[in-house]
């Protein structure tokens, strides 16, 4: 099952996307638990797509990240053969205090240290 985050479905498949990208590209965010908890999943998807490394995987993260280049580029040249040897668990989440206005649970979702041999 997935969490809906109050969203309609394009706008979550949009923000859901784009948090992926900024996770991608920074390798560290800050963002509520439950969105963190729905990030993860696409992210790392995205990073065995990179580590299949073929034409349909390049095509698919190009799909789903918006055919956003440079952060698919950076997955597979960058990421996938960090992550060469890991089965999965890609990223951290590190929880932090409650957002003032709603109570929200804030975490720092994370990529974790690849292999750097």
């Amino acid at each position: 099952m997935y969490r809906k985050l109050g969203r309609t479905n394009k706008h979550r498949k949009s923000m859901l996307a784009n948090l992926t990208k900024d996770l991608i590209n920074n390798e560290r965010i800050e963002t509520t638990e439950t969105r963190a908890k729905e990030v993860r999943k696409f992210v790392d998807k995205m990073i065995t797509y990179g580590k299949d490394g073929s034409l349909v995987a390049r095509r698919k993260a190009l799909a789903f990240l918006h055919n956003d280049k440079n952060t698919v580029k950076k997955v597979f040249d960058d990421l996938a053969p960090r992550y060469a040897n890991r089965n999965g668990g890609y990223t951290r989440i590190l929880k932090l205090t409650e957002r003032r206005g709603d109570d929200a649970l804030m975490v720092i979702l994370e990529l974790v240290e690849g292999d750097e041999k």
